[in-house]
C-alpha cells in the first residue's frame, strides 16, 4: 500500500535519492563524451586522408577497427566491473578513450594515428557496461525504463557537440586540435571519484561474498547455453544490424558533403 501511494503522490523525479542522480549523471557524462571523441573523427577522415597521402577508403579501416575494439572493452570492463566495482572501471574507460584521442593528435604517421584510434575503441567500449550499471542496477523501478532510454539518448548528444566543436573551430584548429580537444572528458574522472558511490547492491553482494568466503560469477560462455542461445543471438542481431546500417551510413556522410558536395565545415557541420 505504502508503495502505491508512493506512485500516485510522489514525481517519478523526487523518488532517486542524491546519490543516485549523481551516479546517472556520471554515467550520462561519460556516455556524451565517448560519443564527442568518437563522432569527432568521423568529421575529419577527408583531411587526414590528405595529409597522411592515403585512400579514403583505408582511414575508414580505422573508425571500423575502433568499432571491433568496442567488444574488448565491453567484455573487460563488465569482467572488471563484477569484481572490484562499478567506478574504477567507469574512471578507467573515460580516461583511456581521452588519453588515446589526444596522443592520436600528435600522430607522426599513419599507423601511429590508426593504432591509438584503435585503442580508443576498447575504453568507448568499456565505458558503457560500467556506466550503465552504476546508473541503473540502483535506479527506482518505475521509471528505470524511462531514463535507460534517456542515458543511451545521450549519445546524440554527444555527436551534436562534436560537429559544434567542428564547424566552429576546425578552420582555426584543424583536425589535430580537434582530436586534441578530446582529452577533456578526462576531467569528469573528479566528478566520478569524489560525488559517485558504488551501488549499494554492488556493496552487499561483495560483502555477502567475502563473509561466506565464496565467489559467484556467471561465466560468459553461460549466455551461449540452452534456454538462453535464442535471446543472446536475437539481441546480437538486432544490434549488429543497427550498428551496420548506422555506421555505414552516418559514418561516411559527413566525408560524402566534405569531398563530394565540397562544403565548409560550417555546413557540414
Amino acid at each position: 500500500m505504502a508503495a502505491v501511494e508512493t506512485v500516485n503522490t510522489v514525481p517519478w523525479w523526487k523518488e532517486p535519492t542524491k546519490d543516485q542522480w549523481l551516479a546517472w549523471s556520471a554515467a550520462w557524462l561519460g556516455w556524451t563524451l565517448d560519443a564527442f571523441d568518437f563522432t569527432i573523427f568521423l568529421l575529419i577522415m577527408v583531411p587526414i586522408s590528405q595529409e597522411f597521402n592515403v585512400p579514403l577508403t583505408t582511414v575508414t579501416w580505422i573508425f571500423t577497427l575502433t568499432l571491433w575494439m568496442r567488444l574488448v572493452g565491453a567484455t573487460a570492463s563488465g569482467w572488471l566491473a563484477d569484481r572490484i566495482g562499478r567506478k574504477k572501471p567507469l574512471m578507467i574507460s573515460i580516461g583511456w578513450y581521452s588519453l588515446c584521442n589526444f596522443i592520436a593528435a600528435f600522430s607522426p604517421a599513419f599507423w601511429f594515428l590508426f593504432l591509438f584510434r584503435a585503442l580508443l575503441g576498447i575504453g568507448m567500449g568499456a565505458e558503457w557496461p560500467c556506466g550503465a550499471a552504476i546508473a541503473m542496477e540502483q535506479w527506482p523501478i518505475r521509471s528505470r525504463g524511462f531514463m535507460a532510454g534517456v542515458l543511451q539518448a545521450s549519445w546524440g548528444l554527444g555527436a551534436l557537440l562534436s560537429s559544434a566543436a567542428y564547424g566552429l573551430l576546425y578552420d582555426s584548429i584543424g583536425w589535430r586540435g580537434l582530436l586534441m580537444i578530446g582529452v577533456l572528458p578526462a576531467l569528469s574522472i573528479v566528478y566520478v571519484r569524489y560525488f559517485v558511490k558504488e551501488p549499494p547492491v554492488w556493496v552487499e553482494n561483495r560483502r555477502l561474498q567475502r563473509t561466506q568466503r565464496r565467489e559467484v560469477y556467471v561465466p560468459l560462455a553461460k549466455i551461449f547455453t540452452r534456454g538462453l542461445l535464442y535471446n543472446t543471438l536475437t539481441a546480437c542481431w538486432w544490434m549488429a544490424s543497427a550498428f551496420i546500417v548506422g555506421y555505414s551510413i552516418g559514418g561516411m556522410f559527413p566525408s560524402y558533403l566534405q569531398k563530394d558536395l565540397q562544403l565548409s565545415p560550417g555546413l557540414v557541420a
